[in-house]
């Protein structure tokens, strides 16, 4: 332990020494840094004190409003005192070089503009992922992200990626796992706290000088330094190589070894992103002969909701009257006997359509203004008696179980009562779906936090009289008398190799 804290104290100078008799936080002895500047340190705090009772003086005779402006001393000593440990161990003289809004963070947290510091370091978390994504494969990101192929055709480029929301650029990171579960979670926090008590926008929360601090070393340790795990990195080679030459037999071969061993939901991205890259318009011969040869491989592997969103794709394709790329998916989907997943058309796009715009107004920052509308042009448009098209009933039950738990920040009140309506509408096969919905990860992410799980609650009440089958009572059962969290079912082995069996029984 000594060696360790001496070891700290030779690499960074101005880090505090621990056990100080030094302890009062508003001495300004406790800043970091070394003795010799602490007489310097004590003068700019009095001068930057003087500054701030001028500063005060002349915005009160403006007519300015003066109280919770800046934070305390207190709290910005603990910020910057939390501050080099993060920063000097955690990043490389490179990484600090090039990290412009971190200083301009620091410099605001160190004048009590905590709002303002919590902006820059969002920013320039943002500018990371957003260069991690180009590093990737920005093209295989944008067919995740944007479902609707009028919007995903105007998607091309690193810049292009300004135009997906910080909310949607986290949870394609997630779902690519470029970012993992835990650090999206984090993200989202960090995400919703900008929103709410950062310049930004209006302050509404108080920071703290320790949360600051807490908060850079999130977006440190998740963001700048992400490293890709194996699987992932092989996916972003592939692509690569997919695009840049004919595939010889032996890489060919590979691949579809590692096809096996995918886990589900990589398997399910890769089929989305090979599908993007067989039907973009600038596809060469080269790349749509690697596309032919890999898909039978990795066809059994990809899942049934995931072959019904590219036959939704194919019929969105149709309804833009977007013939060639509607040519080249209908290759692919009878290329592997899948002319199940051929959908109607135009009712499949017009719901897909108002499912698309309801994640987006629930997603937004406003979305307690966004999401009634949203709500209401989804009723609409499935109708009075609620029939859904076969390959869009698993995801508009989970669209709607998604809403309903809310975005984990507050009720949508002028939407619940579409909510409620809609899953009222609900037969027992939908209902069934809906009592197992926390086996897709985006619903047991939000099953994680408080408000979503009183709003499980309120579910399992809605959908209970619509289960007839006596299989599907007895497991309703069991889902209300787990001894647990619901977002921990899935951990729960008996009850995930019943949901799983269910699934299974159920993939049509």
């Amino acid at each position: 332990m000594i060696a360790t804290k001496a070891r700290r104290l030779k690499r960074h100078p101005t880090t505090l020494i621990e056990g100080s008799e030094l302890s009062h936080q508003e001495d300004p002895q406790n800043l970091p840094a070394p003795a010799s500047a602490r007489a310097a340190i004590q003068a700019a705090r009095a001068d930057l004190e003087a500054f701030e009772d001028l500063m005060r003086a002349v915005i009160e005779s403006w007519g300015l409003p003066t109280d919770d402006i800046i934070v305390s001393a207190r709290h910005r000593e603990t910020f910057l005192r939390n501050t080099p440990d993060v920063i000097l161990e955690e990043m490389s003289d490179e990484e600090r070089a090039e990290a412009p809004y971190l200083a301009k963070m620091i410099m605001a947290g160190s004048v009590g503009l905590f709002d303002a510091a919590l902006n820059y370091l969002w920013n320039e978390t943002i500018n990371r992922l957003r260069d991690h994504v180009e590093a990737f494969d920005v093209a295989y990101f944008f067919e995740l992200a944007e479902p609707d192929p009028a919007r995903r055709k105007n998607l091309k480029t690193r810049e292009d990626l300004a135009q997906i929301d910080d909310y949607k650029l986290l949870e394609t990171a997630n779902k690519i796992k470029l970012i993992s579960d835990l650090g999206h979670k984090q993200l989202v926090h960090i995400n919703y706290m900008r929103n709410h008590a950062s310049a930004a926008h209006p302050n509404v929360v108080g920071l703290t000088g320790l949360k600051l601090a807490e908060w850079l070393e999130t977006c440190i340790k998740e963001v700048f330094q992400l490293e890709p795990r194996n699987a992932v990195a092989q996916i972003g080679q592939l692509l690569h190589n997919i695009k840049a030459k004919r595939l010889p037999d032996a890489e060919l071969k590979k691949a579809a070894a590692f096809f096996d061993g995918l886990p589900e939901d990589q398997a399910d991205n890769l089929a989305a992103g090979l599908f993007g890259i067989y039907t973009a318009p600038d596809a060469t011969p080269d790349i749509l002969d690697n596309v032919r040869l890999l898909w039978p491989d990795l066809w059994p592997e990809v899942t049934e909701d995931a072959r019904n969103e590219l036959g939704i794709k194919l019929a969105r394709f149709t309804a833009n009257a977007d013939l060639d790329r509607a040519t080249r998916a209908r290759e692919l989907l009878e290329l592997v006997d899948g002319a199940a997943y051929l959908p109607e058309p135009e009712r499949v796009v017009e719901i897909q359509e108002a499912l698309d715009d309801l994640k987006r107004a629930h997603q937004g920052y406003n979305n307690f203004y966004e999401e009634p509308p949203a709500a209401q042009r989804l009723k609409d448009v499935v109708g009075r008696q609620g029939d859904i098209p076969r390959q869009l009933t698993r995801p508009y039950v989970l669209s709607l179980v998604s809403v309903f738990l809310t975005n984990g920040n507050g009720t949508a009140w002028n939407a619940e009562p579409t909510y409620r309506e809609l899953i009222g509408r609900f037969d027992g096969h939908q209902a069934a779906i809906a009592l197992r919905s926390f086996a897709s990860g985006p619903i047991r992410l939000k099953l994680s936090m408080d408000r979503p799980r009183t709003k499980w609650v309120e579910l399992l009440d809605l959908i209970a009289p619509k289960l007839t089958d006596r299989a599907d009572r007895t497991f309703l059962d069991e889902v209300r008398s787990f001894n647990g969290e619901p977002d921990d079912l899935w951990l729960d082995s008996k009850i995930k190799a019943k949901t799983k069996k269910w699934l299974e029984l159920h993939k049509d």
